[in-house]
């Protein structure tokens, strides 16, 4: 089949690549445009443009996805299939144009998870398993009828940057079964059922770890935002991210949530929370590199007793 492909962040390498190396056609790929980055705000490239670039592909970048312009230049590929991986909101002008519709790869099991974040919000509340959905796209986000969908399992100590991999990967596979059994008409879309849960985009707030919480939500809301935006707590004023925890079994003395209760020479740091304790691995203060519990340890001369804030 003749494929459109729209995608902008890493998420969505593999399947870019899958694609190119399938038997399909890639009419054309749709991204993000150039963008200031970086401290020198310089313009640089959506990943997805530099791959297309490689591949030697055409390349849109619409500011508005209304634009007539666009939408005529998108026309003209005369694609059968439009396969949208990590883009934005697509408006139905755009969607409905190919003749065996427009289908989108989310990274979480719908209906759970449905908005801009599944991956951080599925770790973030403890859930043991993801995955991802293939579904053509409504005018309602992330509510369409379901193609195909593949689970994985998670572990405790999971990162968000370790599913996001893992579901790239598993994603880029899903996506070519799809296109594979829309070309010979073996799909069976079906509804989406049960409960829906909501992933919005991850807010500023929501970043600072709070001591008065159990040691599993904090140990959670670390590793569901590591390692970026990353979720931090103060220690003598200054800002540090928590890049890697786990919960203890350690039994604590009478302490204070966010104080220091126990010091491994290199490493944990275990931590007072408002239930049970918190053994921190890796952290990251500010202008400097992720270093290891003992490394915090030394370089910042803590003792027992010493008190996040």
């Amino acid at each position: 089949m003749k494929i459109v492909f729209m995608g902008t962040p890493d998420f969505a390498v593999p399947s870019l690549k899958a694609l190119q190396q399938s038997e399909h056609t890639i009419a054309g790929v749709v991204t993000a445009p150039d963008r200031p980055m970086g401290r020198g705000r310089k313009m640089g490239a959506p990943v997805i443009k530099n791959l297309a670039v490689d591949y030697a592909l055409p390349i849109l970048q619409p500011e508005q996805l209304q634009d007539p312009g666009f939408i005529s230049e998108l026309r003209s590929w005369n694609a059968d299939l439009f396969v949208v991986v990590a883009f934005r909101i697509l408006p139905p002008a755009v969607f409905r144009l190919p003749a065996k519709g427009t289908f989108n790869l989310h990274a979480s099991l719908l209906p759970k998870y449905r908005g801009a974040a599944p991956i951080n919000w599925a770790l973030i509340n403890g859930e043991k398993e993801s995955g991802v959905t293939t579904f053509y796209i409504d005018e309602k986000v992330d509510t369409g009828e379901i193609l195909l969908q593949r689970s994985l399992p998670l572990t405790d100590d999971m990162t968000a940057g370790e599913l996001h991999d893992a579901l790239s990967i598993m994603g880029a596979e899903l996506v070519l079964e799809t296109i594979d059994g829309i070309a010979a008409g073996t799909l069976m879309p079906r509804r989406q059922s049960g409960d829906s849960t909501r992933a919005p985009k991850l807010t500023a707030e929501l970043e600072q770890l709070s001591w008065s919480k159990s040691a599993t939500a904090c140990h959670n809301l670390i590793r569901g935002l590591s390692p970026a935006p990353g979720c931090y707590a103060l220690f003598r004023g200054k800002r540090i991210k928590i890049m890697r925890s786990r919960v203890s079994g350690v039994m604590a003395p009478a302490a204070l949530p966010g104080q220091i209760i126990a010091i491994g020479k290199n490493g944990p740091i275990d931590v007072q929370t408002g239930d049970g304790v918190l053994s921190l691995l890796q952290l990251k203060p500010e202008g400097r590199a992720t270093m290891s519990a003992g490394e915090f340890s030394r370089g910042f001369h803590i003792a027992l007793g010493d008190k996040f804030d």
